[in-house]
């Protein structure tokens, strides 16, 4: 290539594909939020197996103190380790966000999925039903089931379920109206496939890579309002430790030992930024769900 070709193939503007790659490399802060929530998974489900003191053990020793040389993040208002407390109440709090988002990812896919497709009186009833039911002030509804039902860790996955369920059937009805009238899909009528196959093998590949990449944004709304209802004291009841409920049973100590708040807060909101981020960065990369 002669110098004149060179500089000029070096001032040609990049081709999509080339601009849509320097796009899609992580970024140093997607790459700390993943290593952060791969942290935080890690000790939540080997916390039994880390060297950790029991989280519902008492102590009389050492009571709200910011550190000490048994316990590095400090201990609470009943001597209890805040480090051990925090990793065993990420286990239950993200187990009950992930446990909801899975539930309501499934349900709400299959109902968009039906509703995008057959349009007509499914599209009408998945319309209701959702509309009914963003109605309602998610807090609010929870805290109705709260109420009505005992808090337990079923009953908290039913109800965060409930609450991201019609964000999925949007999102998934959007996707199979996009993708519903491809060749691919047409093609496939033509030959006389059945429903259930152009649903399960034409259209679904295509809905799951934007459902998937939002159920990361949904996680971490339901991690929110997980914390909210413990908050509240409507979540899974004490001694369970939960980062909402650590929260709460720090607040009247938060002048003289702030750390009993601000540990578990910490927790809190770089787990909720971190799936965030990973949602945003999975919705760049695969939210169009093209094939």
């Amino acid at each position: 290539m002669t110098e004149s070709a060179a500089g000029t193939a070096a001032t040609l503007p990049s081709s999509p594909a080339a601009k849509k790659r320097r796009r899609r490399r992580p970024t140093a802060i997607t790459i700390a939020a993943t290593c952060w929530l791969g942290l935080v998974l890690a000790a939540a489900v080997f916390a039994d197996l880390l060297p950790l003191a029991d989280p519902d053990a008492v102590g009389t020793a050492y009571r709200a103190e910011p550190g000490t040389a048994g316990a590095i993040l400090g201990t609470d208002a009943l001597g209890r380790d805040m480090l051990s407390r925090v990793v065993h109440g990420a286990r239950l709090s993200l187990s009950v966000a992930f446990g909801a988002t899975a539930v309501a990812a499934v349900v709400g896919t299959a109902i968009g999925l039906i509703a995008g497709y057959r349009r007509g009186r499914a599209d009408l009833a998945s319309d209701i039903l959702t509309s009914t039911i963003l109605a309602f002030p998610p807090l609010i509804l929870l805290i109705a089931l709260a109420a009505a039902l005992q808090p337990s860790v079923r009953m908290l996955v039913l109800g965060l379920a409930i609450v991201g369920t019609p964000s999925f059937v949007r999102v998934a009805r959007a996707a199979t109206i996009a993708n519903a009238t491809r060749e691919y899909v047409q093609a496939a009528q033509t030959l006389g496939a059945s429903t259930l196959r152009i649903i399960v093998r034409e259209l679904l590949p295509n809905v799951i890579r934007p459902a998937a990449s939002f159920a990361l944004v949904i996680a971490a709304t339901l991690v929110v309002a997980e914390g909210s209802l413990s908050f509240l004291g409507l979540g899974v009841p004490p001694p369970a430790p939960s980062w909402g409920g650590m929260i709460a049973q720090g607040q009247n100590d938060l002048a003289r030992a702030p750390h009993i708040v601000a540990i578990p807060g910490l927790f809190f909101f770089l787990t909720v930024y971190s799936l965030n981020t990973m949602g945003d960065e999975l919705a760049a990369r695969f939210g169009k769900g093209d094939r």
